[in-house]
This record gives structure tokens, sequence and C-alpha cells, in this order.
């Protein structure tokens, strides 16, 4: 089996991370989010996976669909990478709770 892999396998992937944060965050509450420092770790960790997933998708994909905001993907992971200990769990909320969905539905159009 060949070993390369192609941009539909870290959409695959990235739609696996979005699954997988979908299930962890089931609707919670932004005060029950806070209140469970297990559930920020995992799905940061996600996050984070998710968007070295995206982070390895082809340049030429990416030009060629300038409807998926790339940039905003890249800064958002560098916000949490860089600065862990002070990242703003209120926008992690939002992207959680109202971004990844439609997210996931660009991606699976792309596959």
């Amino acid at each position: 089996m060949d070993n390369v892999k192609t941009d539909k396998y870290y959409f695959e992937k990235a739609i696996n991370d979005i699954d997988a944060i979908e299930k962890y965050f089931d609707h919670k509450t932004y005060e029950e989010f806070m209140a469970d420092s297990m559930l920020i770790d995992a799905i940061m960790f996600r996050l984070v996976q998710l968007i070295e997933n995206i982070k390895k998708i082809s340049l030429d994909f990416k030009a060629s669909h300038s409807n998926i905001e790339w940039g905003n993907i890249m800064g958002f992971r560098n916000g949490i990478v860089h600065e862990y200990g002070e990242t703003d769990y209120t926008i992690v909320y939002e992207v959680v709770s109202k971004d990844l969905l439609e997210l996931k539905e660009l991606f699976e159009q792309c596959l």
C-alpha cells in the first residue's frame, strides 16, 4: 500500500477530530464547559490535532477553495498552541458551539 497522504486523507482526519469534539462537547453550556477541566483539555487537544491536519492540506487545494478561511484557522491554532495558559475560552467555546459544524460541512463538500 502506498504511504502517500493526500488532501482527502487530511480532510478525513480533520472530520474525525470534529466528530470527537462534538461528542465530547455534547451541547454543554459555557458554565458546564468551564467547570470541566478534563473536557477543556480533551477539546483543546483535538482542536490542535484538527488544525495540524488542516495545515497539511496542499497549498493548491487551499488556493482553489478560498471560501474556507484558512488564515483564520491557522491564527486560531497559533493562539491555542503558543498561548495555551492564556487562551480565551470564550472564543474556544464559540468556535466549538457554533463554527465547527459549518467547517465540517465545508470539509465534507470538499471530499
